[in-house]
Formats: structure tokens, sequence, C-alpha cells
């Protein structure tokens, strides 16, 4: 170091130590270098981990089993609707009122090769948030986010467009973890480009996954995502451990209500 700065100095040994010597008037200079460079060179500290609330497997399964259980029911005929009319997000019926399309649509997919790619990307983002915020917190946050996320979607399209598949939810899943993390500060004390690693991953994640494909609905992506950020801001604010187990249980029946009422409203239509 002392030579990049121009320094003399020369490395002696006596016994068993070696010594830095340097000419009397470059004293002071070159003890001022080497007290920088080592405040400069601190070792960083290590990121805490993140808290686990629980292994997120429960609000992982109840997800899928929403969601497969919904073209199980289309296919049948349940009830004698056509699932894919009374739930998708039509984005006239939205700007009327119709707020149980943004839920219900979060149920549908066009193929199995939808279904699939939803299922896999909402059971691994789920899962982390799941195990930050609990499974039933994490899942009703979700489902709200992905909600509000084919709202403004929605009210951006016009009239005609039509949209089903959970991704919007899915990247409000990403977007809820990384905002979580970065507000718990897991990853302070690193500079701020290591703090803010987790939403710099998250939005990689979205470029990466979100922003390809000739039918991919990018703005729902986008808008999910931004819902998702803000959740997962004001949850990282939030005494979650409060909740205790029965409050988790509560949230994950809220979800699966919101659910279901929503189907149930969107069922009045097609009688």
């Amino acid at each position: 170091m002392l030579t990049a700065v121009d320094v003399d100095h020369v490395l002696v040994q006596e016994e068993d130590d070696w010594c830095l010597k340097v000419p009397d008037s470059l004293a002071p200079q070159a003890i001022a270098h080497l007290e920088n460079y080592t405040l400069e060179n601190q070792p960083l500290p290590a990121p805490r981990a993140p808290e686990q609330i629980d292994s997120g497997l429960v609000g992982v399964l109840g997800f899928l089993l929403v969601i497969w259980s919904v073209p199980f029911f289309q296919n049948l005929g349940l009830f004698h609707w056509d699932w894919l009319a009374a739930g998708r997000v039509e984005a006239d019926a939205v700007k009327d009122g119709a707020w149980w399309r943004t839920i219900t649509a979060l149920t549908l997919h066009a193929d199995l090769g939808h279904i699939l790619g939803n299922s896999a990307f909402g059971a691994l983002f789920g899962l982390f948030a799941g195990r930050f915020m609990g499974s039933g917190l994490a899942w009703l946050l979700i489902l709200i986010a992905g909600a509000l996320g084919n709202t403004v979607a929605a009210w951006m399209r016009p009239d005609d467009f039509r949209a089903i598949g959970a991704s919007t939810a899915t990247f409000a899943a990403l977007a809820m973890s990384s905002a979580f993390v970065w507000r718990k500060g897991y990853f302070s004390g690193r500079g701020w480009k290591r703090a803010f690693a987790p939403i710099f991953a998250a939005v990689a994640l979205l470029s990466f996954t979100g922003a390809g494909g000739e039918d991919t609905d990018v703005l729902a992506h986008v808008t999910g995502f931004s819902v998702g950020l803000g959740l997962g801001i004001w949850a990282g604010d939030w005494p979650i451990r409060r909740l205790g187990s029965s409050g988790q249980q509560l949230c994950g029946a809220a979800a699966l209500g919101l659910v279901v009422l929503a189907w149930a409203v969107a069922g009045t239509g097609q009688g």
C-alpha cells in the first residue's frame, strides 16, 4: 500500500518479528496512510439471518390446492357455470365495480403450461414469504396484492382487455419477500448497495421471468410487484409475532374465504 502512494519503506526481520521502517520525515504520512487503509478495509459484518415464523409449507399447499381445484371444477362444469367467463379479468367490468374478478382471475389458467409455471414460481416465492411473515399473513397479503395489481392494470387497459392467471400474485409474493427483508435491515451495515441487494435481486428476477413471452401480461406483473413492495415494507414495520399461531390461522382462513366469496359472487351471474 505504501508503494502505491510512493512512500519509501523497507521490511526488516528482527528476531521473530517483521518491522516496517520508513524515513523519519515520512513517518507521519506513512502512519496516516496505514490508519486510513485499516479503517477502509474493516471486515464487513455478516448479514443477519431472517427470522423464520414458520416453514411456509402450509401456505404453499393451500395455494396449490386452490389453483388446481378451480380448473378441476371448470372441467367438471360444476354448478353449470362458465368459469372462464365468470371469473376472468374484464377491464370494463372491473371499472364498473366487479371487484371479485380481480381475485377469481388469479385462480384461472389458459393451459397446463400456464398453471405449471405459476405453480412453480408461486410456490417458490410464496414459500419465502410464508417463512418470513407466517403462512397465513403472507398469503392474505399476496392475495390482496394480486387483486390490487389486477385492479390497477385493468384501469390502465382498454375496456375490451381480458386476462387470467396467478402471475400477478406470484410477482407480488416475490416483491413482498424482498421488501420485507430489506425493511427488516438484514443486510444493513454493509453499504447501501448491499442493503438494497434483496430489492435489486427481486427486480432482476421480475425482468428475467416476468417480461418475456408473447402472451405475458407485463403490466399486471409490474403492478402486482409494485403493490407487493408496498405491503412488504408495511409488514416489515409490523410486529408479526403478536399474531401468534391463532392469528396466522385467521389470516389464512380470511384468504381462503375471500377466494370463496369472490367465486360465490361471480357465480350469481351464471344462474
